[in-house]
C-alpha cells in the first residue's frame, strides 16, 4: 500500500466552533451554519450572505443560486462533522503539526451504546486506517496524559464547543497541539454501533482521527475527510483515493488548506498499533 505523505493543516481556534441544533427555516438560522461551517475571514470581509451560500453550495457541488434551494436545506440537515468547512490561509503556521511519528491515545470515557471492548475495537480500527498508509504509529495507553484523548459526552463538556443534542454535529476533534491538541470527541446523545444502524463509531472516528493528525475537510463525497457523514461497510472500507496520495504533487490546496508537506518516509516501515 502505498504511503501517505500527511498534509498537515492548521486548524484555528476561530475555526473551531460547533453549532447549536440547527432548524432550517429562516435566513437568521441560515447564517448560524455559514457563521460555523463557512466563517469569513478577514481576507474575505465583505461577502454577502448570497455569496456566502453560493461558497457552500460549491463546495458542496451544489447547483449554485446563492438561495436557500430544497437541496441546499437538505445538506444542511444532515448529520455531520463539527468542524468548518473552510479554513483562513493567512493564519496558518508550520507549527501545527505533529513533530514525531509515534502518539499516544486514551479513551477517558465510553458511550453506553457498545461495551467498552466494542469501543476499543473501533478506536483501533480507526487508527489503522492511518497508520496503514503512514509511517505513524499508535499506542495506547491507560493512565494520565496522551497525545489524543478521546471521550463521549453530552452538551457543554469542557472544551468551549459544546454538543447540540442528537443529529446535526457528531463529533469534532483538534488539530495537531498540546493541550486540546488532537483530542477527539463525540455527541453521546448519537445513538453509536458498529452496523448500518444508526452512526457507525468506526467511520465517524477514522474521520475525526484525520482531523487529529491535521487533515481539514475534502469537497469530494467519497473521500473519508467529507463533512456529512454517510455509511459504508467497515469490513470492506478502504482509504480513498482523495485522502490516501503517493506524493503531494497536484494536491494545491490539500482538502482545500495550506500544505506542509513533511519529507517522505521509506515505505519499509512498518506501522503498528500497540495496546488492546
Amino acid at each position: 500500500m502505498r504511503y501517505l505523505l500527511l498534509c498537515a493543516a492548521i486548524l484555528l481556534p476561530e475555526s473551531l466552533a460547533f453549532p447549536a441544533r440547527l432548524q432550517l427555516t429562516s435566513w437568521s438560522n441560515i447564517d448560524t451554519y455559514l457563521d460555523k461551517f463557512f466563517p469569513i475571514f478577514t481576507k474575505t470581509p465583505s461577502l454577502s450572505l448570497e455569496e456566502r451560500i453560493k461558497e457552500m453550495q460549491k463546495f458542496f457541488h451544489l447547483n449554485v443560486t446563492g438561495n436557500l434551494t430544497a437541496e441546499t436545506a437538505e445538506i444542511m440537515k444532515r448529520s455531520r462533522c463539527g468542524l468548518p468547512d473552510v479554513t483562513g490561509y493567512k493564519a496558518l503556521a508550520e507549527s501545527s503539526r505533529w513533530e514525531k511519528t509515534r502518539l499516544t491515545y486514551r479513551i477517558v470515557t465510553y458511550t453506553t451504546d457498545l461495551t467498552p471492548k466494542q469501543v476499543d475495537n473501533a478506536i483501533k480500527k480507526a487508527f489503522m486506517v492511518w497508520s496503514d498508509v503512514t509511517p505513524l504509529q499508535f499506542e495506547r495507553v491507560f493512565f494520565g496524559y496522551a497525545d489524543i484523548m478521546i471521550g463521549f459526552a453530552y452538551f457543554a463538556h469542557g472544551d468551549g464547543y459544546p454538543f447540540d443534542g442528537r443529529g446535526n454535529v457528531l463529533a469534532h476533534a483538534f488539530g495537531p497541539g498540546g493541550g486540546l491538541g488532537g483530542d477527539a470527541h463525540f455527541d453521546d446523545s448519537e445513538r453509536w454501533s458498529e452496523t448500518n444502524k444508526e452512526i457507525n463509531l468506526f467511520l465517524v472516528a477514522a474521520h475525526e482521527f484525520g482531523h487529529s493528525l491535521g487533515l481539514s475537510h475534502s469537497d469530494d463525497p467519497t473521500a473519508l475527510m467529507y463533512p456529512i457523514y454517510s455509511y459504508v461497510d467497515p469490513s470492506t472500507f478502504t482509504l480513498p483515493e482523495d485522502d490516501s496520495s503517493a506524493n503531494c504533487t497536484g494536491l494545491t490546496p490539500c482538502h482545500k488548506a495550506h500544505l506542509i508537506c513533511p519529507q517522505a518516509h521509506s515505505p519499509t516501515v512498518q506501522p503498528t498499533i500497540r495496546g488492546n
